[in-house]
């Protein structure tokens, strides 16, 4: 049997050991369930590829790459606002808002993009907001794809607790319509291929879209080597030193992100508490007044600025779906360590200083001027 039908098939190494992997987090999964790709943006575009045409609905803001794959494929893409507790999920009561005037306007919303454990915002769904958002989807009939990357890197795992969508639905009326990403090369593969999970309902729609999403990439002629199939494989059964590894790490970045988080509030900005991920995304619409002074007046202007201080670590909002007239960006845990991943369960020795820094120049920036 050539390696394209084995994949085809659902038999791959990956696939089997993708099994284990999410019966761990509570689904049951069958091999017939799982596509592997080289990377989730890949599975992505073959997943709203093999749904049809309509609206794409992402949260406002959202990693840039869910809206790459609606754009290329020409499908309309809307976003819309999260919720004051979140991000990774738009507000429930805006959703079915906007599913209804996209329909009232002639537009037919079919697929919600949304991220449990959201490293643009660097925080957890509440699970009693994601069965609203979950609620809100299923009565408007959307196919909800959660993008489950950074579900493992809480950085107190004792105190946030993050649940799938396919977890809280098993056997009700929306358990066929939840498909599950996860993106290896961010916490399992960080050094190893670029690979990709995707997880479809045991169901007949689930089924039907499984086997469209394989024909979509055998069309692209893509998929994972037997190299990239074994080692994709090995990391999904997650041996204690790996374990250990991602635990650790989680920590460290809770600590840097903490204190960058502190940093950012104590200079006026808003920013929800981090706990998942490498970011923290702060609001600095409270301190407008005084930074339309210096002629920033959105987050290009404000991304540009902070930029010239603090490199390549900052990401305006107008990048992930945001308001662009909004003074929002995004703080990579790469601005207090440099870009290198964290030693260890306690923040880098130049943390502070770089920390110092970044309040001094955040003062600065917001310093009420005559």
């Amino acid at each position: 049997m050539k390696a394209s039908d084995t994949y085809r098939e659902g038999r791959s190494a990956t696939a089997v050991a993708a099994c284990g992997y999410w019966r761990r987090r509570g689904m049951i999964t069958h091999p017939g369930q799982v596509v592997a790709a080289p990377g989730a943006a890949l599975l992505l575009f073959a997943v709203l590829a093999a749904s049809g045409r309509g609206t794409v609905l992402t949260p406002r803001p959202a990693e840039s790459w869910y809206g790459h794959a609606a754009r290329l494929l020409g499908r309309p893409l809307t976003t819309v606002a999260v919720p004051a507790e979140c991000g990774g999920v738009p507000d429930p009561v805006a959703l079915r808002e906007t599913v209804r005037r996209e329909r009232a306007e002639g537009r037919e919303p079919r697929v919600l993009v949304l991220s449990v454990a959201d490293d643009c915002t660097g925080t957890a769904v509440p699970p009693e907001l994601l069965h609203e958002v979950i609620e809100a989807a299923g009565d408007e009939r959307l196919l909800i794809v959660s993008d489950e990357t950074w579900r493992e890197t809480p950085h107190t795992p004792h105190s946030t607790v993050i649940v799938s969508p396919a977890e809280m639905i098993q056997g009700g009326r929306e358990s066929d319509a939840v498909v599950v990403l996860a993106d290896l090369a961010r916490t399992l593969l960080p050094n190893g291929p670029a690979a990709g999970i995707a997880r479809f309902p045991d169901s007949g729609r689930g089924r039907g879209l499984a086997d469209a999403v394989r024909e979509v990439l055998a069309v692209l002629r893509t998929g994972l080597s037997p190299r990239e199939d074994s080692a994709a494989a090995d990391a999904l059964t997650e041996p204690e030193p790996l374990r250990t590894r991602r635990a650790t790490a989680a920590s460290a970045y809770g600590v840097l992100l903490g204190g960058l988080h502190h940093v950012v509030t104590e200079a006026g900005a808003l920013c929800r508490p981090p706990r998942v991920g490498h970011h923290v995304y702060a609001d600095f619409e409270p301190v407008r007044p005084r930074l339309e002074v210096r002629g920033i007046r959105g987050s290009a202007g404000l991304e540009a600025h902070l930029v010239r201080s603090f490199g390549p670590h900052v990401c305006g909002g107008h990048r992930l779906g945001d308001d662009p007239a909004a003074l929002r960006v995004r703080l990579s845990s790469g601005l207090v360590t440099g870009g290198a991943e964290p030693p260890g369960p306690s923040a880098s020795p130049g943390a502070g200083r770089v920390l110092d820094a970044v309040k001094s120049a955040l003062a600065d920036l917001t310093a009420l001027r005559e």
